[in-house]
């Protein structure tokens, strides 16, 4: 079946006692078992029967559930945020001594969890442009535990080539892991280029009008864990072998441990999302695409950044891996710092507000809010400008929003 057929027919793990077309929200800490051997193999993992909603909850399995069955995926994990889901896709395969090879133009939160949060525990950051494929392979040796990037940066718009990395990594026995959030799986296949994990912050296209905050880890069981140079994935390919240990790994210690499962009313939000998230995703990045265009035009624009324009360094390879329409975000470049304050503080139909792929379209000025607290050294060295504005589109007619960005500069 095709995505919209497949999302829309996925079935409950148990049959509705009414015949809910929507999955109820199971809104309860606790369940009932009928014996306590039933107890035991719910907690032992004999069973799929929810044990407590910290570890598993039916909403939130429905959820995963969904997501598996349209990506193809061994399994999915739905947790609190979508940094909560970088977080633990990172814990999963790091140790202390082991290296992350990272792109040095991720989203600052990410640089700081692998920089500082990790980086204290022992796990060595290792940032490199992953668009320059040679610094990529140069950086890798025996102790590197992942390759971590976005496939499409934010705000820079940089594009790395996912199947050369899927490459370069496989043949280093290193898993490939991808923050796929600007483009949706509806549109991306990411296991099809060779990405072993995949992290999404739901909180942007599936939950599509800002109701709340999730994240998804997806693993697609591609890689070999065995040859993985972390001793308790190692160990856990003896149990479950060597396709499902970090699966394992998660399922059973991190989401217990870390305490940071989905919400049961956040994952049902999520899957009324799904039921829309393709036909929303194209409109927006239809819309996307003809308003960068149409910034080409504005003088007060000193630069447009969308890789779906033809003239954009990226375009060539954005287009063969994500199709015409490469998400819902453009940039723009002013001036300067004031002109970009000056410009977001005069809009009227676009939202001052730091989300990406709402139904609203929003501003935000990068630099000096994503970005606030690095030093202007580090911005430099991962290319972002106090000069940019970053543009996430909604569902709004594309000439209104052509009309503000108009007024707004006037």
């Amino acid at each position: 079946m095709k995505y919209e057929t497949k999302v829309l027919t996925t079935k409950y793990q148990k049959p509705d006692a009414y015949g809910a077309l929507s999955m109820p929200v199971y809104y309860t800490s606790a369940f009932e078992f009928p014996s306590a051997k039933a107890m035991s193999d719910a907690f032992c993992g004999r069973s799929m029967a929810p044990s407590y909603s910290r570890i598993a909850n039916p909403t939130v399995t429905y959820l995963e559930e969904r997501v598996r069955q349209i990506t193809g995926a061994v399994s999915v994990t739905a947790l609190n945020t979508g940094m909560a889901a970088i977080h633990y896709a990172l814990t999963a395969v790091s140790a202390a001594g082991l290296n992350i090879v990272a792109s040095k133009h991720l989203f600052g939160n990410s640089v700081s969890l692998i920089r500082d949060t990790l980086g204290a525990f022992g796990v060595e950051p290792r940032f490199v442009d992953f668009t320059d494929l040679k610094a990529v392979e140069s950086q890798i040796d025996d102790k590197t535990c992942a390759l971590f990037f976005e496939i499409i940066t934010n705000p820079q718009l940089f594009v790395a080539d996912i199947k050369a990395l899927s490459e370069i990594a496989h043949q280093k026995g290193v898993p490939l892991i991808a923050d796929t959030t600007i483009v949706p799986f509806s549109t991306l296949h990411a296991n099809k280029f060779g990405v072993d994990i995949e992290v999404v912050s739901s909180t942007k296209y599936i939950s599509g009008g800002g109701t709340g905050l999730g994240g998804l880890l997806i693993d697609y069981g591609s890689f070999d864990w065995s040859q993985h140079p972390s001793p308790v994935l190692q160990a856990r390919t003896k149990r479950v072998g060597k396709k499902l240990a970090f699966t394992a790994r998660v399922k059973t210690e991190l989401v217990t441990n870390l305490g940071s499962l989905m919400t049961p009313q956040a994952a049902y939000m999520e899957t009324l999302g799904l039921d829309t998230l393709d036909i929303r995703y194209r409109r927006q990045a239809e819309t996307t695409l003809w308003l960068a265009q149409q910034c080409l035009q504005i003088s007060e624009i000193k630069r447009v950044n969308y890789t779906g324009l033809k003239d954009n360094p990226f375009h060539e390879l954005s287009e063969r891996q994500f199709g015409s329409l490469p998400g819902a975000v453009f940039t723009i470049d002013l001036e300067s710092k004031e002109a970009a304050w000056s410009f977001i503080d005069k809009l009227q139909v676009i939202r001052r507000a730091t989300n990406l792929f709402d139904r609203k379209s929003l501003a935000i000025h990068p630099a000096s809010t994503i970005f606030g607290l690095f030093t202007p050294e580090q911005r430099a060295e991962m290319s972002v400008a106090e000069t940019t504005v970053r543009l996430s589109i909604g569902l709004e007619d594309g000439e209104d929003l052509l009309a503000d960005i108009r007024q707004a500069l006037s």
